[in-house]
């Protein structure tokens, strides 16, 4: 319960920044009016759109509110706060993300444009998979990007896990093919592989993608196949676009969100499971290797808006 206790704590303080936009924004409209009315709607909706839930899912948002109104006769604004919460949380939920690669002989590519934070993810994921007595391997098949290996190597010597790398400029399938390899003969858990994130050439990436996919369905049948794709939290609704580029490309199971502590768009996460329908299975709200975490919508709501659920996702009335 510690864990989980400080882990909210830093989720609750890397929000600060939305809270202090996005949200107060939101309770600014529910104090300044006295009417629902078409002014109302509008103001609300101008705020989720700016604050990158999306427009979709704002629309959907807005047309929810606006039913509950009708059929639970609400006159104050104030008292569509709640309502408003709880359609957003309603509107991320997709199922539990499962996180079966854990405890099965894996696969994990990841994927993202550089910069993103990407190879600090696999150094992260390497530790914690370390920390549950998982012998992990790491593949460095982002090899066209000169200070990609260097980086990487040091994240994975701070997990303690071993490397599997190319010469600069190498083809990145000869990388997995060799890493896959490594893999059974070291009998590793998880392979997690490091790839280029090139979006402006799409048509590259996805043959890229595609020949390390069947290398793997070739050499490593049975393994089980997790594909993260690592977006920046900072760049709002360009982190949306990317999920879809990524998705389009390939079949990604799951976003890992980082540097949610230094962004006013922490709307993001909403955006993503709503509108693509892609768990957020990590986020990350600092540097350490502890503040890369499993994600979890309702503790996200409640440290998004400080407020507090019961396990059925109700409001608390404590």
């Amino acid at each position: 319960m510690g864990e989980k206790k400080g882990f909210f704590a830093r989720l609750f303080s890397g929000l600060t920044k939305t809270r202090e936009t996005f949200v107060k924004s939101i309770d600014r409209v529910f104090q300044s009016f006295s009417d629902i009315d078409d002014d109302f709607y509008d103001e609300l909706e101008e705020i989720l759109i700016s604050g990158d839930i999306g427009v979709h899912t704002t629309e959907e948002i807005i047309e929810d509110l606006k039913e509950q109104v009708l059929t639970q006769h609400i006159t104050q604004p104030y008292d569509c706060k709640d309502i408003l919460i709880m359609s957003m949380m309603q509107k991320m939920h997709i199922g539990d993300a499962a996180y079966r690669y854990e405890n099965e002989t894996s696969v994990v590519f990841v994927i993202g444009v550089n910069g993103v934070g990407k190879t600090t993810t696999i150094g992260k994921l390497a530790s914690k998979l370390k920390a549950m007595n998982k012998k992990v391997l790491v593949a460095a098949a982002d090899t066209f990007r000169a200070a990609a290996g260097g980086q990487l190597e040091t994240w994975v010597n701070r997990a303690g896990v071993d490397l599997i790398s190319g010469a600069e400029g190498s083809d990145p399938a000869a990388v997995v093919f060799d890493a896959v390899a490594a893999a059974k003969a070291r009998k590793a858990d998880v392979l997690l592989v490091d790839t280029a994130g090139r979006l402006h050439n799409k048509k590259n990436l996805m043959n890229e993608l595609e020949k390390m996919n069947r290398i793997v369905d070739r050499e490593f049948p049975n393994a089980f196949r997790e594909t993260l794709v690592v977006l920046d939290a900072t760049t709002g609704q360009n982190a949306l676009n990317q999920a879809r580029e990524f998705s389009s490309v390939c079949d990604v199971t799951g976003i890992v969100l980082t540097k949610m502590d230094g962004t006013a768009k922490g709307g993001i996460a909403i955006a993503i499971q709503a509108e693509l329908g892609i768990p957020v299975k990590y986020i990350g709200v600092g540097e350490t290797i502890d503040d890369l975490q499993k994600f979890n919508t309702m503790s996200f709501i409640e440290a998004l808006f400080d407020v507090k659920m019961n396990e059925k996702g109700e409001f608390d009335a404590g």
